[in-house]
Formats: structure tokens, sequence, C-alpha cells
């Protein structure tokens, strides 16, 4: 593994009203390690199907787009289940995926809102489990497209600053939040 992955991206969606409908936020934090490089801003439809390529298309069209070694999501879904398929991502933009959150999500109950409450639920569905199972990895959970435990563990470690969550996410929750609601908060 190069040294260059910690030179990562981590995404995060802005919050949102439940009763909103249309686009959501998306606030990509470009990192070297743990120094901020940047900023990117997208967006993807709320409980729609464009994540995996509006994500992909907002890292390719940056200037960031040759700095970028590895996108590290918070979670599998963005802009409510507007499911991500990490290894198209990661496919597309030929760099590593990693998903961390800090616990494991509750499947079951995922599993039946989409197949009850959301369109095309059962393909989305077939996304999450096409990622595999969450493995824990120090203090996280973690998803992989792209590179092994061993490389998931360094990219961990070297982005990790305060708390648990690697710097790229931790940054992109505030500036997410900040975006949204004219401050940031809560636990990043």
């Amino acid at each position: 593994m190069t040294t260059l992955l910690s030179n990562s991206i981590g995404i995060d969606d802005a919050p949102f009203a439940r009763s909103e409908r249309g686009n959501v936020r998306l606030v990509g934090a470009v990192f070297a390690r743990t120094r901020l490089d940047g900023v990117l801003i997208g967006h993807a439809r709320r409980d729609g199907s464009n994540s995996t390529r509006r994500i992909a298309d907002m890292i390719q069209r940056s200037t960031f787009a040759e700095h970028v070694r590895a996108v590290v999501l918070q979670g599998i879904t963005v802009a409510g289940f507007n499911v991500i398929d990490i290894h198209e991502l990661s496919s597309r933009l030929e760099r590593p995926v990693l998903v961390v959150a800090r616990r494991l999500p509750d499947l079951s109950a995922i599993h039946r809102a989409l197949l009850d409450f959301v369109p095309g639920g059962a393909l989305k569905w077939k996304l999450i489990e096409r990622a595999g199972p969450m493995e824990a990895l120090g203090r996280v959970f973690v998803q992989r497209a792209g590179l092994g435990r061993t490389e998931a563990e360094r990219l961990l470690r070297d982005t990790t600053l305060h708390g648990t969550l690697p710097e790229p996410l931790r940054v992109a929750h505030l500036i997410a939040g900040a975006l949204a609601t004219g401050h940031s908060r809560g636990r990043a």
C-alpha cells in the first residue's frame, strides 16, 4: 500500500427535514492525512438512486481528482435511502472506498423500511447486501471496496486525530451541518 492512501475525501450529507424532497447537499472534505486541503459540495436526490454517480462526478470534476487516493463514507446511504454502490464507486474512481460507522446498523429495520416505504427498495437492499457485512476495525465498523483489511486499518490510523472517526468524515459532518442549519452541531 502506498502512503498516499491517506490523501482522502470524506463524504457526508447535510441534515434535512423529513418532509423535504428533492436534492440534499453532499459535502466532501479533502485531506492529506489530517490536514484539510479542500471542500467539495454536491448533491444527491432524497431517497433516489443517483448517489454513486453524483459522488463520482463530484470528485472527478474537481481540482482534487488526482489528489484523492481513497474515499471514506459515513455509512452506505446519503440523502435518506439513496444507497451508494461502493463497488461501482470504487471501480468508477479507480480508488478504494471505505465505509465507516460508529455502530452496527439495524439491518432488519433498514430492510423493512426499504421494502415498505422506498421506491426501488428491493434493488437498494441488494446494493446493501452486495457491500457485505460490516466488520469491526478498531473502535468502528467498516465495509471495504478496493482495499484490504490492513490497508483499511492504516487509512483509519493515518487519518484519525480526534475521537473515532477519520478527520475527513468528522470535518465533512461539521461543514454539512453548518450548510444546512447555519452552525455545526452534534457529535462529529
